[in-house]
């Protein structure tokens, strides 16, 4: 299987960093471009990790580039009124010609989550089902018919312009990896983007075996769901300063200890023989698509040594 192989833009570290600009972050959109990588990505929180708006942020970036796909890791959709986003998305897909892709997920929950939900005025409880009613609805509206719709949210007739420029809406992809979102992903998504559960690619590989499963008693044929992963990857020649950066990393990010995000989230520290070699387990598990959030602070350096990687793997 060929590796597409994806950037994390460094939105939310910028800010901790007290980065407010964009110039830089669209310059770095502009090299992965230019080098060949095939994906850049940018996250989402409004008041808990506070960082740029990935709609905004990504349709500068689509409209500025020419082949490079763009992706959310991840949007959560239930902070947004699902008409308003499906008419953002669909502007955005129109932008990229059809070069986007939704991942979407449902945020932690931890105190600084909820704050968020309450403050844009959203309940933090059942938040799976305002999702997916959320993503039904946006997938309503993508399909250029009248929308009636009596839920959550009440339509009437309502209909959507510009429509999407990939036939439906763009394709989504939802994280998680506990037993539950195996089982949603399964039934509801277009891919499916964890950001851990386990330690590398074996952990993943056998979730991912659960989940097709799961999509073949939904009905569903397990080849049309696409196998990605969001994973965190500290390179350097010396092993030892690679871990160092990495622990550092996740303690200043997550305000946790280190040693918890390492069980729960897809994280590796090494040189780049090693690094590429934790890399390949994922192809070898079955996964197509990877975004890659590389820690340090030196961006286009990271970037160019993230690509050179590709050629080691496989």
């Amino acid at each position: 299987m060929t590796l597409k192989l994806g950037y994390l833009l460094p939105t939310r570290r910028r800010v901790m960093e007290g980065e407010h600009d964009t110039d830089r972050i669209l310059e770095l959109a502009d090299l992965a471009e230019e080098i060949g990588l095939d994906s850049v990505w940018v996250g989402d929180s409004v008041t808990a990790k506070p960082r740029h708006d990935p709609i905004t942020l990504l349709a500068a970036i689509a409209a500025r580039t020419e082949r490079i796909g763009l992706g959310t890791a991840v949007l959560v959709p239930m902070l947004r009124n699902p008409t308003l986003l499906a008419h953002q998305l669909a502007t955005l897909d129109r932008i990229s010609h059809g070069r986007f892709v939704l991942g979407v997920g449902l945020a932690r929950d931890v105190p600084a989550i909820r704050a968020e939900f309450a403050a844009v005025g959203v309940p933090f409880e059942k938040r799976v089902g305002r999702m997916l009613e959320g993503l039904r609805l946006c997938r309503a509206l993508w399909s250029a018919a009248p929308v009636d719709w009596d839920g959550r949210w009440t339509l009437a007739g309502a209909t959507l312009a510009p429509e999407p420029f990939t036939p439906g809406g763009p394709k989504i992809w939802g994280g998680g990896g506990v037993p539950a979102a195996l089982r949603r992903c399964a039934a509801n998504f277009d891919g499916w983007f964890p950001s851990g559960r386990g330690r590398g690619g074996a952990d993943w590989g056998a979730d991912w075996q659960t989940l097709r499963a799961h999509a073949e008693e939904a009905g569903r044929d397990p080849a049309e769901i696409a196998g990605a992963a969001y994973v965190t990857v500290a390179i350097d020649q010396d092993p030892k300063a690679a871990e160092a950066q990495l622990e550092s990393y996740l303690a200043r990010y997550y305000n946790l200890p280190p040693g918890r995000i390492r069980t729960e989230e897809y994280v590796f520290a090494g040189d780049r023989a090693a690094v590429a070699g934790w890399i390949a387990g994922f192809v070898e598990a079955g996964c197509g698509h990877l975004c890659v959030r590389v820690t340090g602070s030196d961006d286009a350096r990271q970037m160019v040594e993230l690509a050179e990687l590709s050629g080691r793997i496989g």
